[in-house]
């Protein structure tokens, strides 16, 4: 994604996004004891089988529990979840979160030279754009376009997205689904579009330097 581009992406999802309610990381925190056993009492997760949300952004974060509720996100557990929240409650633990910081892994050294090549400048030969043009150069994402932040992320996690997206749709826990939120404001899907120019080697080479970057 070029430069350009990228300046209207982010500013048309600026303006496209609903007016999301302030929330309340102490609340947050309390209404945040179920989610526990799934992404760790402070938003790290024990492993690659759910993502960890410490440090996520709040918008983004919002935006993922609305999409679960309406249906436009889908996964089994998380929908379940999302069922009984309000906008308030979903604020409220997205402040949470994003007051946490990510513990983060390490990047195979295998795999440094080939993953930071495609997260800072992506492939020309193949048209597979860079990951920090959305996500930021640190993978700290861009909150005001939604854009989330990956740094610190569990390599097995981004990986298994990456293929998921690929695919063309996204293989939550239980059932292979589509997600319908990966969009660029054109309705496009921007993520299905660069990933199913990657590679498997270059999917695994880039969830690994993720893992092993800080915000």
């Amino acid at each position: 994604m070029n430069k350009l581009k990228f300046a209207v992406v982010v500013f048309a999802a600026a303006l496209a996004a609903p007016a999301m309610a302030a929330g309340d990381a102490a609340a947050g925190e309390k209404k945040a004891a179920v989610c526990a056993a799934c992404h760790g009492q402070d938003g790290n997760s024990a492993g690659g089988d759910f993502p960890s949300l410490a440090g996520q952004g709040e918008k983004y974060l919002t935006k993922q529990l609305m999409d679960y509720k309406s249906g436009a996100r889908q996964n089994p557990i998380m929908q379940g979840q999302a069922a009984g929240l309000s906008e308030q409650d979903m604020a409220d633990l997205a402040a949470f979160y994003a007051s946490k910081t990510i513990k983060g892994g390490s990047a195979k050294a295998e795999l440094v030279e080939q993953g930071e090549r495609l997260f800072r400048g992506g492939n020309a030969e193949t048209g597979v754009a860079a990951c920090a043009g959305c996500h930021g150069p640190a993978g700290q994402g861009v909150e005001a376009a939604g854009f989330p932040a990956l740094a610190g992320q569990h390599a097995s996690y981004t990986e298994a997205q990456l293929r998921a997206f690929r695919a063309s749709g996204r293989k939550d826990i239980g059932a292979p689904v589509y997600r319908h939120n990966d969009t660029d404001g054109e309705g496009l899907g921007m993520m299905q579009a660069v990933s199913a120019k990657m590679s498997d080697a270059e999917i695994r080479a880039v969830a690994s330097y993720i893992s092993g970057l800080s915000q």
